[in-house]
């Protein structure tokens, strides 16, 4: 199956990053992190756009949630949503960032603590209109069944947002940084070692693509993420403003064009429940 190539631009790329949303992105925790969550989230935001009537109140479900940041941003679209979390520490993280928003966003956000496996235990079946599962699979051995759970969340049309390692360039990470026997290694696997020192996994394209097609959410499109910037350190602080705007712009484009988005570090994959 081909998914369609995006469009030409997202929802949000002619917004400047001064004031308020500098600040924000700067809160989420180095550059790297920063180009993940805004390049994501216009993603999500164009994808909506594209599948339900405009001003729609959406029923959204964030499953692995962490800090909460597309959870909270979804909500201050004015969706209501559920975000669900196992990690204590990140739980409280999100909890903190909720307390701080005002009461009519509070009002739209509920925190579960659960594993992302088993959204049966939790929710009924067709209850969301929108399932997020961002950065999570790397760290599950075994996805499909967590996969189809997230897919019988939705509800017919729904949106399946998922978030993943490429595991076709897994060898551009090591090999740009002129680790060679890396580089090799990793043209025969997806298994890796992430930044934080956790043996983790990455996923192909055309395997989740397959994936998707079986549990009844066929992918609709995809795009690639940190195209240009993921070789920075974790803790690179954000450029000047107007530098930030053309970096943002640039992983944009490439994000939604081939070549580039297939070897992006993060691939975005959309599927719609049928």
């Amino acid at each position: 199956m081909t998914a369609a190539t995006p469009g030409a631009s997202g929802a949000s790329s002619g917004e400047g990053f001064s004031g308020g949303a500098r600040l924000w992105l700067e809160g989420l925790g180095g550059l790297r992190n920063a180009v993940r969550q805004e390049l994501v989230g216009r993603q999500v935001e164009e994808q909506i756009t594209q599948r339900f009537p405009v001003g729609q109140r959406l029923r959204v479900l964030d499953v692995g949630m962490g800090q909460g940041t597309q959870a909270l941003r979804l909500a201050r679209a004015g969706h209501r949503v559920t975000g669900l979390e196992q990690d204590a520490a990140m739980l409280a993280v999100a909890h903190a960032a909720l307390a701080a928003e005002p009461a009519g966003i509070r009002d739209r956000v509920e925190l579960v603590e659960g594993d992302g496996r088993e959204t049966g235990a939790h929710f009924e079946p067709g209850s969301f209109d929108v399932v997020l599962c961002h950065g999570v699979l790397m760290y599950v051995s075994e996805p499909d069944a967590m996969l189809a759970g997230l897919a019988r969340m939705l509800a017919p049309g729904g949106l399946l947002s998922l978030l993943v390692r490429n595991g076709d360039a897994l060898a551009l990470r090591p090999g740009l940084a002129g680790d060679w026997a890396g580089a090799l290694a990793a043209f025969d696997t997806v298994d890796y070692t992430n930044r934080l020192g956790l043996d983790v996994r990455a996923d192909r394209l055309a395997d989740l693509t397959a994936t998707l097609s079986g549990i009844g959410a066929p992918l609709h499109t995809w795009y690639g993420v940190r195209v240009f910037t993921d070789g920075t350190e974790a803790a690179a602080e954000l450029p000047p403003d107007e530098e930030l705007e053309r970096l943002l712009a640039a992983e944009e484009r490439a994000g939604r064009a081939d070549p580039y988005r297939g070897v992006a570090a993060l691939l975005h994959l959309c599927g719609v429940r049928g």
